[in-house]
């Protein structure tokens, strides 16, 4: 739950956060008969994600059981690169987005397009909607009552917490608080790495194929099922979510694993430290 939280939480947050700078800068502008569209839009974004979500979790249900296993691999690489590339933008491009955002929407206002308005609010909350989607769905094929859970928790923090920062005047440091997230989502991407890895060996070994030594385990251990550290239990599932613990490997899952952590996270630190920002 913890990890499908912290995914919640940033994406809806950046969408609620963009939609608010939109909704004050036409406040500020006097145009606020036209926050209305943007509502529209972000009203039917949420629909188009929630609609996409539930058709990819119906469609899984109906596939063998081999297939299933190849799928949950492509949705974890999938929801990987999304997730890394995600993380990236953000780091760069951050800093500039009320700015962007406020051009885009006098641009658009200055033409009367009531259309552009609408789309610009879909197109910000969609975005948000389907990394959302795609990040989540390799935990809700293993843990839907806990995915679902953590969206509900993850949205309403969110929420309180952009209400807070736009109408209530809180302060808060935004671009130290997206670094130590950015942070954690990369580690919780390198766990998907390698979970990614594990159910793909999973569908070669269902189909005959060898992977050699790098099907092999590299580590066992003596943990019991029912005990707290075990990677499906209640201290180890959270261990398992955020940096990828389980309590047996195959040496690609760990290859994979460290590999992407090596290269992710001196990355995202960089370009967060490039200007000299203080975090």
């Amino acid at each position: 739950m913890l990890g499908q939280y912290l995914i919640t939480f940033r994406e809806v947050l950046e969408a609620a956060l963009i939609t608010a700078i939109i909704l004050s800068y036409l406040v500020r502008t006097g145009r606020r008969p036209l926050s209305r569209y943007i509502w529209y839009g972000a009203y039917l974004a949420v629909a188009l994600s929630l609609g996409l979500g539930a058709s990819i979790w119906l469609a899984y249900g109906v596939l063998p059981k081999t297939v299933q296993v190849l799928f949950e691999a492509t949705a974890a690489f999938v929801a990987v690169v999304v997730l890394s590339s995600m993380v990236y933008w953000m780091a760069a491009k951050g800093k500039y987005i009320k700015r962007d955002m406020e051009r885009r929407i006098e641009a658009v206002v200055t033409k009367g397009a009531i259309l552009g308005l609408v789309s610009i609010a879909f197109i910000v909350v969609f975005r948000e909607g389907l990394e959302t989607v795609l990040f989540l769905t390799p935990f809700l094929l293993k843990d839907a009552l806990g995915t679902f859970a953590g969206i509900a928790a993850g949205t309403a923090t969110a929420l309180i917490l952009s209400y807070g920062i736009f109408v209530a005047g809180m302060r808060i440091n935004l671009h130290r608080f997206f670094y130590f997230t950015s942070i954690l989502l990369i580690l919780l991407a390198g766990g998907l790495a390698g979970y990614g890895v594990h159910e793909l060996l999973e569908f070669y070994e269902q189909t005959g194929v060898e992977a050699g030594w790098l099907g092999e385990h590299a580590y066992t251990l003596n943990i019991a099922k029912g005990s707290l550290l075990h990677h499906k239990g209640i201290l180890g599932s959270v261990l398992a979510v955020m940096f990828g613990y389980t309590t047996n490997a195959e040496w690609a899952r760990i290859i994979v694993h460290l590999a992407y952590l090596a290269v992710a996270i001196p990355l995202v630190v960089w370009v967060y430290r490039k200007d000299h920002m203080p975090l």
